[in-house]
């Protein structure tokens, strides 16, 4: 058995089916993968993500010690409320984990900052973090008595609006995207895994299997880690461990776009290994594949390009909004756009793409 969330006792009622994830026992699905799927991408969807790690970071000390462990600089962050995605680097420039930061007080004087990282991780994050922050003048609080809900979709802010305390309401219906709102024990983001509008609702876990109950009645469809999976993949969102992991940086994982090498003086950890990369002809691409004929495309698949070996898939699978296998892929640079697959010892052909297959829940690729 391992480690269950407040949720446990709904998913069982709804006689989801429970697999181990992470070191918790978690919803795989509650009847039908797809069709959870295509709730999100149509109208809602509900997700226990509370094996998830809230951290909160507070005193005089908290900004700098976050512009030194993060890849991308929360002193970006110039509105309250307002979240950043990030990696957080190992000396060579490997992913620790990546994560959610949300500045929490005015950005004049920040001291405020909530973190949410990967469940598979968090036990190695704190220990890093609390390594780094020995002898500053701040505190490092693991929430263990938070649950955290996801609801997303076209209407899942709209079906959610209920269940939010009155207090709250309005601000959270207000918020922009990767913006949040609290009162109280409830903290709300307008964020998510899965390309769809919506909120993630952290909230005393005592309180969660009541707003659950409440989310359900409300036409909010229950999904498991399955559907969250391909969700992610149609959106080009990186999973940690496959994606990335400590021996691969994000400039060979498609992220890029979340690193912040202005100002030039701001050391990171990871940073030297970063800029030695930048300079690199032999940097490997993050690229998106689209399997044309029959198959699945799946994690580890040998990526082939005019029969040379060229990389291998780290994500794959069927994409239920496209109705195709999908695929992220690690190539060499100088690989051309005529690609194929080892499906089985047959090479199919796949197309090359962006990585985001689905945008406002329409196909992109």
């Amino acid at each position: 058995m391992g480690l269950q969330t407040p949720l446990f006792a709904e998913h069982e009622r709804l006689r989801a089916r429970i697999v181990p994830f992470g070191g918790w026992d978690m919803p795989l699905h509650y009847g039908s993968q797809i069709e959870e799927h295509h709730a999100v991408r149509r109208d809602a969807g509900l997700f226990d993500v509370s094996h998830m790690r809230v951290v909160d970071l507070e005193g005089p000390a908290a900004q700098g010690l976050l512009r030194g462990l993060l890849a991308n600089d929360v002193a970006r962050l110039r509105v309250q409320g307002k979240a950043l995605y990030s990696c957080m680097l190992n000396p060579e420039g490997g992913v620790i984990d990546d994560l959610i930061v949300y500045l929490r007080d005015e950005p004049q004087a920040p001291t405020r900052y909530r973190l949410v990282v990967n469940a598979g991780t968090a036990d190695k994050d704190l220990a890093w973090i609390g390594a780094r922050a020995r002898g500053l003048d701040l505190t490092l609080t693991p929430r263990t008595d938070l649950a955290m809900i996801a609801v997303q979709g076209p209407q899942a802010r709209a079906k959610a609006a209920s269940v939010i305390p009155a207090e709250l309401r309005e601000a959270a219906l207000a918020l922009a995207p990767f913006v949040s709102a609290e009162s109280g024990d409830w903290f709300i983001g307008r964020t998510g895994y899965t390309g769809e509008d919506g909120f993630e609702l952290m909230l005393p876990a005592d309180q969660a299997p009541s707003v659950w109950r409440a989310l359900v009645e409300a036409g909010v469809r229950p999904c498991g880690l399955g559907a969250r999976d391909t969700l992610r993949l149609e959106a080009g969102m990186n999973l940690y461990g496959q994606d990335m992991d400590e021996t691969v940086g994000p400039l060979e994982s498609g992220l890029a776009w979340t690193l912040a090498f202005d100002p030039a003086d701001r050391g990171f950890v990871g940073r030297p290994a970063l800029d030695a990369q930048r300079g690199c002809a032999g940097l490997r691409r993050f690229v998106g594949l689209v399997l044309e004929g029959r198959g699945v495309l799946r994690g580890h698949q040998k990526v082939y390009a005019d029969g040379r070996e060229v990389g291998e898939i780290t994500s794959g699978g069927f994409a239920p909004t496209l109705e195709r296998s999908i695929a992220f892929a690690r190539i060499a640079p100088d690989a051309g756009p005529n690609l194929a697959v080892d499906i089985r010892g047959r090479l199919e052909p796949v197309r090359l793409v962006k990585t985001t297959f689905v945008r406002n829940g329409k196909p992109v690729a």
